[in-house]
Order: C-alpha cells, then sequence, then structure tokens
C-alpha cells in the first residue's frame, strides 16, 4: 500500500510539470503587438531616409573620441537649460533640420506620435522633435536595450498615461542601421496607443 501511495503521488507530480510546462509563459500586454507593427511599418521607415542617417553619420564623426565625462557634462548642461527655460542647446538640436523633419512626421501621424528623436552611437540627441527631458540616452533602456545589447528587436516599454493628456503611452526604441547594415545610432519615438 505505502508503494502504490508513493507511486500514485510520483505520477501527480509529473502530470502537473507536464500541465505546468505547457501554460502559455507570460502573455504579452495587448499593445504590445499594436505598437510593433506601428513602429515597422510606420516609424522605421520614416527613420530609414539619407537625411537622418546623413545626420547620424556625421554626428558619429563629430563626437567619435568623446568621453563619458564630456557626455555626462553635455547632459547636465542640456537639463540644465530645460529646467531653467535657457534653451541654447536645445535652440540648436532643434533648429537642425534632421528635428524639422521628424517634427513634420510626428505632425503627419494624426496624434499617434507624441515624441520623436534619434541618437548617435553615444546615445546623444542628433534630432528631436520636441524638447526632450535629457541630451544623453547612453545610460538609459531605451539605450541599453537596443544598441548597447547589440540587438535588433524593438524595445517597447512599459505603457503609462500621460497626466496632462490622460492618453496611454509607450515609448519604442530600435537600432538605426546604415546603408551597409552598420549599427549608427537609436530610434525613440513615444507613442500615443490611443490613437493607433
Amino acid at each position: 500500500m505505502a508503494r502504490w501511495g508513493r507511486m500514485r503521488t510520483s505520477m501527480a507530480v509529473g502530470l502537473a510539470a507536464c500541465l505546468f510546462s505547457l501554460a502559455p509563459a507570460r502573455a504579452e500586454p495587448a499593445y504590445i503587438p499594436l505598437v510593433r507593427d506601428y513602429v515597422e511599418t510606420q516609424v522605421r521607415p520614416m527613420v530609414e531616409t539619407p537625411l537622418v542617417l546623413k545626420a547620424i553619420a556625421e554626428q558619429n564623426a563629430q563626437f567619435r573620441d568623446v568621453s563619458e565625462m564630456d557626455m555626462r557634462v553635455l547632459d547636465e548642461t542640456y537639463r540644465s537649460e530645460v529646467d531653467q527655460h535657457h534653451l541654447q542647446m536645445v535652440k540648436l538640436l532643434l533648429d537642425k533640420s534632421v528635428s524639422h523633419y521628424l517634427k513634420t512626421r510626428q505632425d503627419a501621424s494624426q496624434g499617434a506620435i507624441v515624441e520623436f528623436f534619434v541618437t548617435d552611437s553615444h546615445g546623444l540627441n542628433v534630432g528631436q522633435s520636441t524638447i526632450t527631458t535629457d541630451y544623453w540616452q547612453g545610460d538609459e533602456e531605451k539605450y541599453l536595450r537596443t544598441f548597447a545589447n547589440g540587438s535588433r528587436e524593438i524595445f517597447i516599454d512599459r505603457a503609462e498615461r500621460n497626466e496632462s493628456t490622460q492618453m496611454l503611452e509607450t515609448q519604442a526604441s530600435f537600432v538605426v542601421m546604415d546603408d551597409e547594415d552598420r549599427p549608427i545610432g537609436v530610434a525613440i519615438v513615444t507613442i500615443a496607443i490611443d490613437a493607433l
């Protein structure tokens, strides 16, 4: 009898292991495939243009030997200007032709794109459609989970409700490749999920 009890217990444990291994993995939120499709079909073609690729390549050449300390100083200067509404660096960025282009793409998105910017290989902003909170993205997940990781996947962050617009938003990031399929920077787009 004791042997039959042990056998029944091990069969139950084996059956449970089989059932749990067949259970679906934690499902991704419903907005993820929707955002991924939008980025692939709408956003990526906007980024893979000669204007954007040239702007990123030029900044990569300009900042080829920039140190992390220099990047942090640039970022702190930019943040300080934003906080004090003294927008010298921001104005220089927003006046670039690549920024004008990103702004027109944002405006034409019918509210789907809330913010649109591209970085160089270090994660420093090259062009931006609006004023961003910072200049260096190299220490953030949008850069670390894409460029720094060597990933070709689109990284889609957790969705959050924008308190001022009450729209559900997420940020999607992907590595920008040049004409020779080399990684040169990152494209980051904030998307209003409700507008898709």
